[in-house]
C-alpha cells in the first residue's frame, strides 16, 4: 500500500500554486461525495451533509453538517500558499540581448539563494476569453523551463561571506535566447486548452521542479517543495475526510495568502470562514445567536509548521522548547499571540493526541529573538474562539526544498482525526468536559 508521505508527496507535485493545491482538495472532496456551493448563490445546506465553498479559486472551506443540524464548530485552518516568485503582468524582459529573461517579484519571505541553479517551472492561472465569457483556467508548464542563474564566484568573491540579493537584478530566471519572444505564454495557454491571443490576465508563479524523496539512515526524513504549509493542508483534509461526528459540525478551512499577511479576500484575516458559518447557520435555519453559541462552544486548530531543531545551529532554539522532527504534533506558544494557544486550548489539545496516542512537543522561541506568526491570531479576530496553534517540525522553513519527518505525517493525521471526532463540551467559561472515542473506532 502507498504510505501517507507518499500520497503527500503525490499531492505537493500536483500542486505548484496554491490554486492546484485548492483544486487537488477540491478533487478529494468530490470524491468523497462532497457538495460544491457557490458564494454568489444561496447555500441549499440540510442537516446531515456534505459541502465546501471555494473563494478566488485559492482558498477553500468544507464542512460537515450533523443530522440534528447546527452544533459547535470543530475547525482546522491551513494555508495553501509558499513563497515563491510571481511574473508580473509585462513578464518578457529583453534588455540583455540574446537572452530573454523573466521580470518577477518576490512572494513572502523565501531563502533566496535556495532558488538559485535549480530547474524551475511556471503554474498558475490564466482568464481565458471564451464564448460565454472570462473563465479561469489553471495552467502548468510541467517541465523543466526557467533557471536563475548564479553569479561565478569569480565576479562575485564576497558571495560566502553573506551576500543581499537583489530581486530585481540577481533574480531574474533565464526563460530563452533569441525567438523566443511570445512562446511562454503560448506555451502556457496550451497547457489550459486555451490560445495565447484569447488570455486577458493571469496569475503565474515559479516553482521548483527539484522531485520529492525519502531518505536518512532509516530513511526517517523527507523533502520536497512547500512543505510549509501543504504538509499541514494535506494532512488536515485526510483527517476531514475520514472523520463523522454528531455532537459537533466539523470544519476544513484552507486559506490563502498567509505569507504575505493574510490580509485578502482570500485569506484568514479575511472575512470568508465568517460568512461561510454565517451562511451556513442561516442554510440551516438558525439564528445569528445560535451562530455565535456554536462559535463560542467551539474549538479550532491553526495548524501551520513549525521550526525543527537545526543540527548546526542548536544555540538558536530556547533549550526548554526546542522540537524535533518525527517527534510528533507541535503545540506552539508565544506569549505576544504571534500563536494563539493559551493554557486552556494547549491543555485540549494535549488531551487529543494522549486520546489518540500521539506524540505531542511544546515550541516557544528564544525570548531574545523574534519569532514568525501565522493564520491563527487573523483568524480569531472574525471568528472568535478557542484556539491553538499548531504544525508540524520541519528543517529550512521558507526554502525552495524543505525537509521533516516521515512519522510525523502518520502522526498528525491520527490527531487531527481524533480532534475531528472527540466530545469537547463547554461547561461553562474555562470548564470543559472531554469525551474520547477509543482509537479502534477513530
Amino acid at each position: 500500500m502507498e504510505s501517507n508521505v507518499q500520497r503527500f508527496l503525490r499531492f505537493v507535485a500536483d500542486a505548484p500554486t496554491a490554486f492546484h493545491a485548492v483544486s487537488q482538495a477540491e478533487a478529494m472532496l468530490l470524491c468523497a461525495g462532497y457538495t460544491r456551493l457557490s458564494e454568489h448563490q444561496p447555500f441549499p445546506v440540510r442537516p446531515g451533509g456534505r459541502y465546501y465553498v471555494t473563494r478566488n479559486q485559492s482558498a477553500l472551506i468544507a464542512f460537515q453538517t450533523p443530522k440534528r443540524g447546527l452544533a459547535p464548530f470543530r475547525i482546522a485552518a491551513a494555508h495553501a500558499d509558499s513563497p515563491a516568485f510571481k511574473l508580473k503582468a509585462n513578464a518578457e524582459d529583453g534588455a540583455v540581448r540574446p537572452y530573454l529573461r523573466l521580470n518577477v517579484e518576490k512572494y513572502g519571505g523565501a531563502i533566496l539563494s535556495t532558488w538559485l541553479d535549480r530547474p524551475l517551472s511556471v503554474a498558475g492561472r490564466l482568464l481565458v476569453r471564451t464564448p460565454d465569457g472570462l473563465e479561469s483556467r489553471l495552467c502548468d508548464l510541467k517541465r523543466d523551463a526557467v533557471l536563475i542563474p548564479n553569479l561565478p564566484i569569480h565576479f562575485n568573491r564576497t558571495v560566502n561571506d553573506g551576500y543581499a540579493f537583489n530581486v530585481q537584478k540577481d533574480l531574474m530566471p533565464l526563460w530563452g535566447g533569441e525567438g523566443s519572444e511570445g512562446l511562454l505564454m503560448r506555451e502556457l495557454a496550451l497547457t489550459a486548452g486555451a490560445r495565447a491571443e484569447d488570455v486577458a490576465g493571469h496569475d503565474l508563479f515559479l516553482y521548483s521542479r527539484v522531485p520529492g524523496s525519502v531518505w536518512g539512515a532509516q530513511g526517517e526524513y523527507f523533502s520536497c517543495g512547500r512543505i510549509d504549509d501543504l504538509e499541514c493542508a494535506w494532512t488536515a483534509l485526510a483527517a476531514f475526510l475520514e472523520s463523522h461526528a454528531e455532537d459537533h459540525l466539523n470544519v476544513y478551512a484552507l486559506f490563502d495568502n498567509e505569507e504575505v499577511g493574510s490580509l485578502s479576500k482570500q485569506g484568514a484575516d479575511s472575512t470568508f470562514l465568517r460568512d461561510t458559518l454565517d451562511r451556513l447557520g442561516e442554510a440551516l435555519g438558525a439564528s445569528r445567536g445560535d451562530v455565535k453559541s456554536a462559535q463560542a462552544a467551539g474549538f479550532m486548530v491553526s495548524a501551520d509548521n513549525a521550526h525543527a531543531l537545526h543540527p548546526n545551529h542548536p544555540e538558536k532554539y530556547d533549550a526548554q522548547n526546542r522540537t524535533l522532527m518525527n517527534g510528533g504534533v507541535v503545540i506552539k506558544h508565544s506569549a505576544n499571540q504571534k500563536y494563539t494557544t493559551d493554557g486552556v486550548s494547549a491543555a485540549l489539545f494535549s488531551e487529543i493526541c494522549r486520546a489518540a496516542r500521539v506524540p505531542f512537543q511544546h515550541f516557544a522561541n528564544r525570548s531574545d529573538m523574534p519569532g514568525g506568526s501565522t493564520l491563527g491570531n487573523l483568524s480569531n479576530a472574525h471568528v472568535s474562539m478557542n484556539t491553538a496553534d499548531i504544525g508540524l517540525a520541519q528543517l529550512a522553513m521558507h526554502s525552495s526544498y524543505e525537509t521533516a519527518g516521515v512519522r510525523d505525517v502518520d502522526y498528525m493525521i491520527d490527531a487531527l482525526r481524533m480532534f475531528y471526532q472527540a466530545e469537547l463540551q463547554m461547561k461553562g467559561d474555562g470548564l470543559w468536559k472531554t469525551a474520547f472515542p477509543t482509537m479502534a473506532t477513530v
